[in-house]
């Protein structure tokens, strides 16, 4: 038995058109159950067998119903007599009926409207992190001060938004719905075409009153999600009944109202829960395997052993970086870390998005900058494992008659440092076989210039490094 009880008009039902209407009347569509079926193959199903061409306006659902509306009255009385049947042979029915204009026609907004509508949407876009922020939209002074009413539980100021979205801003991952009074995501269905890209979305202090309004968004792969301030919230009796019902509907959710989620285990044998054996570095190549270690050995022996700010040429003008302490739960001893925590991006702990922000360092000179106030530190290279995920052999190597003009070079875009205390076993087994390392003494007496020149020159000459710094 369906859970929705349907309010559906008597079969058959057309208002007629009285003395004083025109062939410019409004009709709304009703088909019950038309969620069932793909949007697209239902409207052609339909246009098919109508013997009046129509154009569907403000089609949209509301619970398992299908609803759009024609302004032909020609239109609307063909559709009374359409039969179109499902896959199952079942009879798909539909139902016309008078109406006035629909909102969605009523709110349409002028082309200085848009524009400015435009104007305040990329204000209110963060470039560097993909991010919107739509929160409290009706009340930006900008649309206010220009007569603009953004109400976006009205479908066609949705439609409006949307649609800059995908014209403007196709790389979105993060959108902010705060504080909008939504009560109804029929409008917001759309956006799964319009942003697919889209992982982290906040709904969070609306009027939402059931998971129900979230399966008109199923279909996005959001990782992130803010539900807390709304009234669905509060129709579960305990927190994992909650979790368990999003998850449904958004399996690759990984953090829900700010709290990281369970990892769920699946069910099988033993042997399919074990983590893979470790393979080791990978490279797709030897030329690529020489090149990335000289890089490597370079850079963290001028990490260990320089003047860290030499290390400035080995990152690219828009490097990011950012650092997170880790612990590991089966060796609990007290961590000696503690020189690191402040800077620590645990995301699992950092919850303020500001704070997120400030902990991540864009541009070389600040990572560089950052790096030299760490701690005196020590790598072990037997210890190092590479994985080349990627590349390309104009990023990665050039062919040997080009490298005396053009040479070769290496930059580091993205820099995560993870940082934890090593296992008793692994401080056991550091340092068992001896590698060259520069002492501090014959790095004193380079310059910064020279210490640069370590970090970079080698990789594009193939010599190696207890030569070069000779």
């Amino acid at each position: 038995m369906d859970i929705w009880k349907e309010k559906i008009p008597p079969e058959g039902t057309v208002l007629e058109r009285g003395q004083n209407e025109t062939p410019q009347d409004w009709f709304k569509i009703t088909i019950p159950y038309g969620r069932k079926y793909d949007k697209t193959w239902l409207l052609n199903s339909i246009q098919s067998h109508c013997t009046v061409s129509f154009t569907p306006v403000d089609f949209h659902y509301v619970r398992m119903q299908v609803k759009f509306f024609v302004q032909d009255a020609s239109a609307a009385s063909a559709l009374k007599n359409v039969r179109i049947y499902d896959e199952e042979n079942r009879k798909i029915n539909i139902y016309v009926n008078s109406s006035s204009v629909p909102y969605s026609v009523q709110n349409k907004l002028g082309p200085e409207q848009v524009e400015q509508l435009k104007l305040t949407m990329n204000k209110r876009y963060n470039d560097f992190q993909q991010s919107l922020d739509l929160q409290s939209l009706r009340f930006d002074p900008d649309l206010v001060g220009h007569d603009i009413d953004m109400i976006l539980n009205r479908r066609k100021c949705m439609d409006y938004t949307l649609n800059i979205i995908k014209e403007n801003f196709p790389e979105l991952l993060s959108l902010n719905l705060r504080n909008n009074r939504l009560y109804q995501l029929d409008g917001l269905s759309d956006i799964v075409q319009k942003a697919p890209r889209l992982k982290i979305l906040n709904l969070s202090n609306n009027k939402l009153k059931s998971v129900w309004e979230l399966e008109k968004i199923k279909g996005l792969k959001l990782e992130e999600l803010w539900l807390q301030g709304n009234a669905l919230c509060n129709n579960f009796s305990m927190q994992s009944n909650y979790v368990s019902s999003i998850l449904q509907l958004f399996p690759k959710l990984l953090r829900l109202d700010g709290q990281e989620l369970p990892t769920l285990m699946t069910s099988g044998s033993e042997d399919s829960k074990k983590l893979p054996v470790s393979k080791g570095s990978f490279f797709g190549s030897e030329t690529l395997k020489n090149q990335v270690f000289q890089f490597l050995r370079q850079y963290y022996w001028m990490y260990d052993h320089g003047d860290r700010q030499g290390l400035v040429c080995a990152y690219h003008d828009e490097a990011c970086f950012s650092m997170t302490i880790t612990f590991d739960p089966e060796y609990p001893a007290p961590s000696s870390l503690g020189k690191y925590s402040r800077e620590s991006r645990n995301m699992k702990k950092i919850k303020d998005p500001v704070q997120r922000i400030c902990l991540l360092k864009h541009k070389k000179h600040d990572v560089v900058n950052f790096l030299n106030v760490l701690p005196k530190t020590q790598h072990d290279f037997n210890s190092l494992l590479v994985d080349m995920y990627m590349h390309t052999v104009s990023t990665c190597f050039l062919p040997e008659a080009q490298t005396e003009e053009v040479g070769r070079s290496l930059r580091i875009m993205n820099d995560q440092l993870s940082v934890r205390d090593a296992s008793p076993k692994e401080f056991l087994s550091a340092f068992s076989t001896p590698v060259f390392t520069p002492s501090s003494t014959s790095m004193s007496t380079l310059s910064q210039e020279q210490q640069e020149m370590m970090v970079g020159s080698p990789t594009q000459s193939g010599m190696d490094l207890e030569w070069f710094q000779k």
